[in-house]
């Protein structure tokens, strides 16, 4: 965050710059309030740059192996403008490298996964995939396997046809 800040001063700095440049060669005829206006705009631009984008940075820094099987896009209520220009706040990451079939049941898969969202720091934990059942359940302190494969205490979630989840651990199985 704090080089976030830095470089919209920087933003700042160089859009007041310019300003200050093109009122010199229009011969003081532009006004000069323009200068901290174009500060203003040039921080607010390279703000909403970065709230954008962030995602695709992230997404793209990931290693290989590690795939998006989740994004929240939606509008916030602090942000009026994301009704009509959404912008991905969160999103899920699985390392597909890290795949573990069950033993006994090959349809169950322990996969790896990692929470990213915008301002907060990276969650690890695991998610268990029944490719036969077609669902998914985050691995939490209720939630058991047992031997044979029996998944007990686990808050199911369907899993999408030709999803994310189901393209990148079902298919491959």
């Amino acid at each position: 965050m704090g080089i976030e800040l830095v470089a919209a001063f920087v933003a700042a700095v160089a859009c007041a710059g310019l300003a200050m440049l093109l009122r010199k060669l229009s011969g003081g005829r532009l006004p000069k309030w323009l200068v901290p206006a174009a500060a203003g705009c040039g921080m607010i631009a390279f703000a909403v740059w970065s709230e954008y984008d962030w995602f695709g940075r992230l997404e793209a820094a990931l290693p290989e192996g590690v795939v998006v099987v989740w994004q929240e896009d939606g509008p916030s209520p602090l942000r009026p403008w994301t009704a009509v220009f959404p912008m991905t706040t969160a999103f899920t990451a699985m390392d597909t490298r890290k795949l573990a079939p069950h033993p006994d049941n090959a349809a169950l898969v322990l996969a790896p996964i990692y929470g990213f969202a915008r301002w907060q720091g990276t969650r690890e934990g695991f998610m268990v995939i029944d490719c036969a059942a077609r669902q998914s359940a985050v691995l939490t302190e209720t939630l058991r396997v047992d031997s044979s494969g029996a998944v007990t205490g686990a808050d199911w979630t369907p899993i999408e046809g030709g999803g994310a989840i189901d393209r990148t651990v079902c298919s491959e199985g």
